[in-house]
């Protein structure tokens, strides 16, 4: 008797998949896919994105000299001023990487959302990588006079908190803090335009407790999406990020995505506030390799992508941070 084979049964893989995947790759969706998710693709400048290109490059970025404001008196001679451009290096120095396979009988039993389901959950899984590494790398690298118990660089009023000794948050004081965060910046006259202020999920939830926030915060047209906005607090874009440095007291810290610090003696965890400006930090990735390689040993295709990036805090009076617990 002849052999009698279902009609349209999937074929076994290894591993198992459901669903189709269209087997061609568009580093351009995964690289906006990665910005859409990104809290540093909002809170940064990409001035010089386009000129990356590889690992291992740098770009030069000039930085406008501060103009000198003179007295005038009639009949004097006036003093020229030889405007030096600070020049600053921004090294491509950091790679992360995907790979993985696809046999090819996953094209007989195609569904058209594989693809899309793939590319987001890359540039997910590499927001999360990303954003846990700048954002550890770069927390506490704003001026001095913009964080600690007496920061303000004109007034050194305001207490953000140390590492000894961080500022308890409760729903009565988290507002002031927020605007003590923008005093500051205001000292060190960072324009009020392209603020930003990025918070852990505790904070948000005291935020949403106080009766003062509900004078501060606005809302957006949209919904939020996956990079955090939640709106905006006095002149704050507020994005909500886990990926926030935390610590114990005198234990030092530990970066978003790692594991889970250790209690201080009084049973705090300390963990990071950061405010900024967009000139503050700047950042570029790009996706530089995108390529499909047939595999040897199957049927079907391994499929692997390099995105490299780089970070550097070019303003540091216009970046401050604040230690709560």
């Amino acid at each position: 008797m002849a052999a009698v084979f279902p009609v349209n049964a999937p074929f076994a893989t290894t591993p198992s998949y459901s669903g189709t995947f269209i087997p061609a790759v568009w580093s351009a969706k995964l690289n906006a896919k990665f910005y859409a998710a990104s809290v540093y693709g909002e809170i940064a400048n990409t001035d010089w994105q386009g000129e990356v290109s590889n690992v291992g490059d740098k770009v030069y970025i000039n930085t406008a000299p501060t103009i000198q404001i003179s007295n005038y008196a009639a009949g004097t001679s006036l003093n020229y001023q030889v405007p030096t451009p600070d020049m600053q290096e921004l090294v491509i120095d950091h790679g992360k990487y995907f790979a993985f396979q696809i046999n090819d009988v996953l094209e007989y039993q195609a569904k058209p959302n594989l693809m899309d389901m793939f590319a987001a959950d890359a540039a997910e899984q590499m927001r999360i990588a990303i954003d846990s590494e700048v954002i550890y790398n770069t927390f506490a690298s704003g001026a001095a006079a913009n964080k600690g118990d007496g920061a303000g660089v004109k007034s050194g009023g305001f207490d953000l908190g140390t590492d000894d000794a961080p500022v308890v948050l409760t729903a009565a004081n988290v507002v002031q803090k927020v605007l003590e965060l923008a005093s500051v910046l205001d000292e060190q006259n960072v324009p009020e335009s392209d603020r930003y202020l990025v918070i852990d999920p505790a904070t948000r939830a005291l935020l949403f407790q106080s009766d003062l926030a509900k004078a501060y915060i606005t809302g957006d047209a949209a919904s939020p999406v996956r990079n955090g906005k939640v709106g905006t607090i006095d002149r704050f874009t507020v994005y909500v990020s886990n990926q926030l440095p935390k610590g114990a007291s005198g234990a030092g810290w530990v970066s978003g995505n790692g594991a889970e610090s250790s209690i201080g003696s009084d049973g705090a965890k300390r963990r990071a506030i950061i405010a900024g400006h967009k000139s503050a930090l700047t950042f570029a990735s790009q996706i530089t390799k995108m390529e499909t390689v047939r595999n040897p040993n199957d049927f079907g295709d391994y499929i692997r992508s390099l995105n490299v990036y780089g970070f550097k805090v070019v303003k540091p009076e216009s970046l401050a941070l604040a230690v709560v617990a």
